[in-house]
């Protein structure tokens, strides 16, 4: 039997790398991080023990990359989604949709993302992986979509605001409503509540901060 062609192994390999990062999504969001061996994501992936550690250098990095695939592709189904962003406000409607993307992960998987930011906080820190460049690439097209002359400047920040906002929608005893923080994001960025994927039961809150000068008096 001939060898494999190198395209084929290279499919395989990225199939197998999948596998890993799915079960790994779906068994933190069910058992939480502690409770989620190495041992049973092989197990559900159908993947050999030894096939994570030729991938991935430990377990917390493993659960970035999971997570930031989930989030890569979630952003990018929200962008793709249609009707697909045009006219002038095009720009808008893409980092709305980016927005909308990261906090409803946030709200729907509670578990998963606890484990995701306290593993940022852990020693190994930020992962700079694959996936994470992938979500990287589609927030810093949004920015430039919306208007950005620095992507490299204001994606950092828009990150920050991203990750602040999710810890926010998760901290235990002190959370804050999902779309109180779609309001100051949006806010931030000028951003029409209509844009995007808004709460359909919500109206909009108004953003904390300093109340607008009042209109001057016209005549007539």
């Amino acid at each position: 039997m001939s060898p494999r062609r190198p395209a084929v192994n290279a499919e395989l390999r990225r199939r197998s790398r999948e596998r890993l990062l799915r079960a790994t999504v779906e068994l933190v969001a069910e058992r939480g991080y502690e409770a989620t061996t190495l041992g049973d994501i092989a197990d559900r992936s159908g993947s050999a023990r030894g096939l994570i550690s030729y991938y991935f250098p430990g377990k917390r990095h493993l659960l970035q990359s999971a997570v930031h695939r989930l989030m890569h592709l979630r952003v990018e189904e929200a962008l793709l989604r249609a009707p697909a962003p045009h006219g002038e406000n095009a720009g808008d409607e893409t980092l709305a949709r980016a927005i909308d993307a990261v906090l409803t992960i946030a709200v729907d998987q509670p578990v998963l993302m606890r484990a995701h930011m306290a593993g940022l906080l852990q020693q190994e820190g930020f992962v700079h992986c694959v996936e994470q460049q992938r979500l990287g690439t589609l927030l810093r097209g949004a920015l430039v979509a919306h208007g950005s002359a620095d992507p490299e400047t204001d994606y950092p920040i828009l990150r920050a605001l991203l990750m602040g906002a999710v810890v926010a929608v998760l901290l235990p005893g002190a959370a804050l409503p999902a779309a109180r923080l779609r309001a100051e994001l949006f806010d931030r960025y000028r951003l029409e509540w209509e844009r995007g994927f808004p709460p359909s039961s919500e109206t909009a809150p108004a953003p904390d901060g300093p109340a607008a000068p009042p209109a001057p008096a016209t005549d007539g």
